[in-house]
């Protein structure tokens, strides 16, 4: 045979291998994942991620099982314990996870509960009226998902244990999570470890996550485990959550109690100073659903429920244009909202539409039409639904997907916010006519801010015109290298005109304290002067309608002296910048400038010029003084201290303050909004107190040789 002819025989032969391999597909090719291995084969499908994200789901698991039992009235607290050695536990005073014989299984209550997928108690069986948890694989996910995980039930007098390794029962040879292991061969057992006392019942859950599962950085979030304990005491009055980090030197513990419910909820979430007081729309609705349900025989037999869902809505309007929205289905959050949160939509948008159609002549509504985000603009609202055996979308419950939903909570939000409305009262009444006002006033807005955005055009140098006439304007129209500095006084401008690039840094002066827009109305805002020659120099429009790239320069630097009126000015200008203009801060786009204090001018000997240094602090002054006397080096005397921008001359600002090669600007940055929300409420919102406590709590931390007097 040829070589060539060898060569093609070959390559015939293999391809004939190939197909025979490829083509093969028969039932031995299947995987038939049993137990928990489907879990720990997909974890993502069950926990979300293998980060800290689904590290802290795995937590939340654990945690609703004993909310839901408070929420059954039993057991008031829980208690969250983050250990030193990585493990985290959960305690609870509740009925105690059943320790006797599942039937079908022949295991005890507790191995059903921790090593069955779609194993529980809330699949309509009568134990929870209402619960987070529906699929019943909660805590077995959990437990196939740790390397270790410990029970301990105390019930009928006794206490009663069960350990697992990556999901199978065993026992340890101590209580470290990496002890040797032995699973038990023939029978598994729920053992008797001590007794407990008479009438205590409730469950103890210790668990260390399985690192070959989670990423080396996955770590359990305290702030977001404070968070979500806080959310939950609001969500159940009465129901005290205790979380106790011990993996710090100095152990932290946080105690969560709220009687007041979600009205409470919805006070400390508001964002602003309100415009009504929390309203509370409560009602039930029946509707009736086909589930299987399971049969004493074992079997699953379709049957038509009849099904009750009790909706608890607080609401309440605040003077600002966020919107600020939380639901919840039996306690657990539904983050991406769902049927409940549509049908509580449409049942407010067709009151408030009806009442402005009513009132269209005394708030001169003419033929424009309400929109949705007009009438949650400067809204809180807290809605809580809860019914039995929800259907959610996924494992992760973030949407509710029960349909009857819908109409249920439109109808009792429609009933009972009408009823608000038709409120004989006088704080009703004029609490409802405020509220119609503001949402009439977000239209008008709205329909204004779409008319300039339509008409509206970055103004070049030669259509500056238009712009205030204080404006120092730069030259080019690249947004991305200009530069606007908010100058503090016309004195400092006078020397920021000399000292700047014309061709890319501009300059708008303010006369001293500019308007306080924390406590102040959204149309005093834009008829005060300097903030809305601000906001018109910056060109992009101001709260819901701000559009951030119609902004006319790339950075905004607020230039203002170094002293306590300085910071001040700066802190006023940095809450217009938050509440109107925040796309701006969480851009990083908003600078302050760091003009120095002191100036020190070095003597040198001979012919060497002198040093000029400048300082930006009384510390950095100190030390600077300490070296040169150290080194022997002499400077004039007094050292100039700078008490503001207008004292120094151009050459000095420009080398200091607005040179790019050697200027020093500090961004503002706003990592978390609702906590940048609080401070900006405590040093400018209305209420006094709070400040007055800060103010005195914090004077031991001022020096008096920093205040300028």
């Amino acid at each position: 045979m040829t070589p060539r002819r060898v060569r093609h025989e070959r390559c015939r032969q293999a391809r004939i291998r190939w197909v025979i391999v490829t083509a093969e597909y028969s039932a031995h090719h299947l995987q038939v994942l049993e137990g928990l291995e489907a879990v720990r084969k997909r974890p993502g499908m069950y926990i979300g991620s293998t980060d800290s994200r689904g590290l802290m789901h795995c937590l939340w698991e654990i945690i609703d099982n004993s909310v839901d039992e408070a929420l059954g009235g039993f057991g008031q607290r829980i208690d969250v314990i983050l250990h030193d050695d990585g493990s985290v536990e959960v305690r609870d005073r509740a009925r105690g996870i059943p320790v006797d014989i599942e039937p079908r299984t022949g295991l005890s209550g507790v191995e059903v509960v921790f090593t069955k997928l779609h194993a529980g108690g809330k699949f309509g069986g009568g134990s929870y009226a209402a619960s987070g948890g529906l699929h019943g694989v909660g805590a077995s996910v959990v437990n196939a998902l740790s390397e270790r995980l410990d029970v301990d039930v105390d019930r009928g007098g006794k206490t009663w244990s069960m350990s697992f390794h990556r999901g199978e029962p065993g026992v340890f040879a101590n209580g470290a999570p990496d002890s040797a292991f032995t699973p038990f061969e023939e029978r598994s057992e729920l053992r008797v470890t001590g007794k407990a006392a008479r009438g205590v019942t409730g469950t103890r859950i210790r668990y260390w996550a399985d690192r070959q599962i989670f990423t080396k950085d996955a770590a359990f979030n305290l702030e977001e485990l404070e968070q979500r304990a806080r959310q939950t005491a609001f969500l159940v009055p009465g129901l005290e959550i205790v979380i106790r980090d011990q993996r710090a030197a100095e152990p932290v513990e946080t105690t969560y109690r709220f009687d007041g419910g979600i009205s409470e909820f919805a006070e400390f979430l508001a964002p602003d100073a309100p415009v009504t007081d929390t309203w509370r729309l409560t009602g039930t609705g029946m509707f009736t659903e086909t589930v299987p349900v399971l049969q004493p025989t074992g079997a699953m037999i379709p049957t038509e429920l009849q099904r009750e869902c009790h909706v608890d809505v607080a609401v309440r309007w605040g003077t600002g244009y966020e919107t600020v929205q939380r639901s919840f289905v039996n306690i657990i959050a539904t983050p991406k909202g769902g049927t409940h949160q549509a049908g509580f939509e449409l049942g407010l948008m067709k009151v408030i539409r009806a009442q402005v159609e009513q009132n269209a002549r005394r708030l001169k509504v003419g033929t424009d039409k309400l929109e949705k985000d007009d009438i949650l603009a400067g809204m809180t609202a807290v809605l809580t639904v809860r019914l039995p055996e929800p259907q959610f979308e996924g494992q992760t419950k973030e949407i509710l997907g029960t349909p009857a939903v819908r109409q249920i909570v439109a109808n009792v939000v429609s009933r009972e916010l009408a009823a608000k409305f038709a409120s004989p009262k006088r704080d009703d009444k004029a609490q409802t006519a405020q509220v119609l006002d503001k949402v009439v006033a977000e239209m008008k807005a709205r329909i204004s801010a779409r008319a300039h955005k339509e008409t509206q055009r970055r103004k070049n140098a030669l259509e500056s015109s238009s712009l205030p006439v204080k404006l120092a304007d730069c030259r080019t129209n690249d947004v991305e290298a200009s530069e606007l500095f908010i100058v503090e006084g016309d004195s400092a401008l006078g020397t920021a005109k000399l000292a700047r690039n014309s061709e890319y840094q501009a300059l708008l002066p303010i006369r001293g304290k500019i308007l306080n827009v924390q406590k102040a109305s959204v149309s005093d805002m834009l008829s005060n002067a300097e903030c809305a020659a601000i906001i018109q120099v910056i060109g992009a429009g101001s709260g819901r309608s701000f559009d951030l790239e119609s902004a006319r320069y790339g950075k905004v630097i607020l230039m203002s002296d170094a002293d306590v009126d300085g910071a001040h000015i700066r802190t006023l200008l940095l809450t217009l910048f938050f509440r109107y203009m925040r796309p701006l801060i969480e851009e990083g786009r908003v600078y302050a400038a760091v003009p120095p204090l002191h100036r020190v001018i070095v003597m040198n000997p001979g012919s060497k010029p002198n040093e000029t240094i400048y300082t930006y602090s009384e510390q950095e002054l100190h030390a600077l003084l300490a070296k040169l006397t150290k080194s022997g080096k002499r400077w004039h005397e007094p050292v100039q201290r700078y008490k503001g921008l207008g004292e120094m001359d151009a050459d000095q600002l420009a080398t200091t303050t607005m040179d790019r090669a050697g200027r020093t600007l500090r961004r503002v940055r706003m990592q978390d909004a609702e906590g940048a929300a609080s401070v900006f409420e405590l040093l400018m919102g209305n209420e006094v107190a709070p400040r007055k406590e800060f103010i005195i709590e914090s004077s031991d931390r001022l020096s008096r040789e920093s205040i300028d007097a």
